[in-house]
């Protein structure tokens, strides 16, 4: 009897060494599950000696005899190699950024890229599941992350625990490996599975790497799976449809499981001058400037080996929008770098306010800091404030291109006073949509808020008249702030606000506005479900429906103001201040949706404060009037 190392043990040790790396320095498991993050594989790490000098040839298997017990925690084969192919058929954005690195980084920092990372997000598709008895399903997910739903995630699991592809949204492979065109079902999208490897698809296949794959050599590329070097995806599938706006219909025409008709940009396009003449969604928000038809840039589609492809046109892979990330800036935008260098976890750990690796931070911190065990090394602190810098640059980049969009889609006319005597002061403003493709805002218009905050003052600096300000929390006052319904504060009756709002029927026949899209009853009966009619009996849904407040293409919306003769201090020049304000979302949304969890251990505080911190100014405009006499009983 042979004396040899059995087959099947020497299969299983190969198998483990693949599916590890058999690397010494090897990343800890970047969440409690153990789903790690891959990192490339140098060729110094099959030369380094660990494997050719380790256990394999060190006489101790080559014996026969049994090995030592190990204190280390044993790797199930099974489940490594279910978790090898989970990560190979959706390749991470970062093996794309190799050879296409503007596209990533413009990608990385975009509301694509942060589609599933958004604790908003999660808090309302687990807050949405509970009111609805779960119902809903992965109606949300399956756009967010197109992965995660194929790969079957728990609906509730927190970003920190999900395969690292689900984390990137709506990552390079959702649109470069969509299988069929746009099917008429909100975000189901079938996607091609495969490794780096296996084609991709454009949207007119590409020659140029018939070239690249032809000079291997020169622009150091291989092909085959089993050969070190840079892999390439093999072919480039011509895919017209990625130029035509039903593409993006995917996920931005959305109805809800009952049908109600939640977004609508694509039915607003098809009703639009853009669609008219032929103007395209990527003509305008994959184009030089966001927001407007300006033409494309030029040059490389990839640098591959130092050397670059041929010119050609390049679309923008931002996609500039109203929302903004409200999470660490270590974990957001994503960052190859920084995923490598510490796990999720340990970036919400790293205090970057407190000036954690600043020279001013370190140079005055005691010795007895009680610092978490993964930033206990200075080395370490001063490389995550490198990282942290550049983050947050990226993401001064992103708010000026959401500035450019928003401007390019908003603009407050010149004043108008219509009224100035003792009797008061009328005066109105126009919002206008400069856009030609939908409505404004579009999208999720439910929750997005377009306000013009008004401040009237008199020449002592006095304010006399205050719309959409805010309250304590954050949230303005209107039907949904806490402080106007515990009468603290006043209801703004003259607020001037873009936000579509949700009205749901309850079991007497009356309406509300409501947050979320879930009925209410305000009685002990229960609705009747499902529906004792079909809903096309009615055109529409019986029980729920969205009050539009946006504004067509090319249209306008009138804000009109008046100030009561008893708010005016006396005679003389009043200075009126106009801001159209973009904000994600109201605050109120936090307080109907944290019942859900807030995802990264974020409280609702400060996420409210997140929200309200990344509000923009969109426009802005002045005014003065003059009162020539004290309004009367003065």
């Amino acid at each position: 009897m042979s004396h040899g190392v059995p087959a099947f043990i020497l299969s299983l040790l190969l198998i483990l060494l693949l599916a590890t790396g058999a690397d010494a320095q090897a990343e800890p498991a970047d969440t409690a599950s153990g789903v790690q993050d891959p990192a490339p594989l140098d060729d110094d790490d099959l030369l380094d000696g660990d494997l050719l000098d380790g256990d394999l040839l060190d006489g101790d298997l080559l014996s026969g005899d049994e090995p030592e017990p190990s204190d280390s925690p044993q790797v199930d084969p099974a489940k490594e190699h279910a978790r090898l192919f989970k990560d190979t058929r959706f390749p991470l954005a970062a093996e794309c950024a190799t050879c296409h690195p503007k596209q990533y980084r413009e990608w990385s920092v975009s509301q694509h890229a942060y589609a599933q990372m958004s604790p908003l997000l999660m808090a309302m598709q687990n807050s949405i599941n509970l009111g609805t008895s779960n119902t809903t399903g992965d109606f949300c997910l399956r756009c967010h992350s197109p992965v995660g739903s194929d790969l079957g995630e728990p609906l509730s699991m927190s970003n920190l625990d999900r395969h690292p592809a689900s984390r990137e949204g709506i990552t390079c492979v959702i649109c470069h490996r969509m299988s069929l065109p746009y099917r008429k079902m909100s975000g189901r999208i079938g996607i091609d599975q495969g490794d780096l490897f296996d084609p991709i698809k454009g949207p007119g296949g590409n020659s140029e790497l018939a070239r690249i794959l032809s000079n291997p050599r020169e622009f150091r590329v291989v092909t085959d799976r089993e050969k070190l070097g840079r892999g390439i995806h093999v072919e480039v599938e011509p895919f017209f449809e990625m130029t035509q706006p039903a593409f993006c219909a995917s996920c931005h025409e959305v109805f809800a499981p009952n049908g109600l008709r939640i977004e609508e940009a694509f039915t607003e396009y098809k009703n639009s001058p853009a669609a008219d003449d032929g103007t395209s969604c990527n003509d305008c928000h994959m184009s030089a400037v966001q927001g407007i038809p300006s033409g494309y840039q030029e040059g490389p589609a990839a640098v591959i080996g130092g050397k670059e492809s041929a010119p050609r046109k390049l679309t923008n892979h931002y996609f500039a929008g109203p929302d903004y990330s409200v999470i660490h800036p270590g974990i957001f935008p994503i960052n190859k770098r920084a995923s490598e260098f510490k796990s999720l976890a340990d970036w919400l750990d790293f205090d970057v306010k407190g000036g954690w690796g600043t020279d001013l931070f370190e140079d005055s911190c005691p010795d007895e800091f009680p610092f978490p065990d993964s930033w206990v090394s200075i080395d370490d602190r001063y490389e995550g404030r490198e990282i942290i810098d550049a983050q947050l640059d990226l993401l001064e980049w992103a708010k000026g291109q959401r500035k450019t969009v928003l401007a390019n889609g908003f603009a407050l006319s010149e004043p108008r006073i219509t009224r100035s005597d003792g009797g008061g002061i009328d005066f109105e403003i126009d919002v206008k949509n400069l856009t030609r493709g939908h409505n404004v805002p579009t999208g999720f218009d439910a929750e997005r808020m377009f306000v013009i905050q008004v401040e009237a003052t008199d020449e002592e600096g006095n304010v006399v008249f205050l719309s959409g300000d805010r309250d304590p929390n954050g949230d303005l006052r209107d039907d949904f702030s806490l402080y106007v319904h515990n009468g603290e504060l006043p209801l703004d009756e003259q607020l001037f606000n873009l936000q579509s709002k949700f009205m749901t029927s309850n079991i007497r026949g009356g309406d509300r506005e409501q947050v979320l899209p879930i009925n209410h009853s305000i009685s002990l009966l229960p609705f009747v479900r499902p529906a004792t009619r079909p809903n096309n009996v009615y055109g529409r849904l019986s029980g729920v429906r969205k009050h539009r407040r946006n504004i067509e293409p090319l249209g306008k919306r009138t804000a009109k103001y008046h100030i009561d003769e008893e708010l005016l201090t006396g005679a003389g020049l009043y200075n009126i201040q106009f801001r159209f304000v973009s904000q994600a979302v109201p605050v109120n949304l936090v307080h109907h949706i944290m019942q859900g969890g807030i995802d990264y251990g974020m409280s609702p505080r400060e996420l409210a404060e997140a929200i309200v911190a990344g509000a923009i100014v969109v426009d802005s405009k002045e005014t003065v009037v003059e009162i020539q006499s004290d309004p009367p009983g003065r």
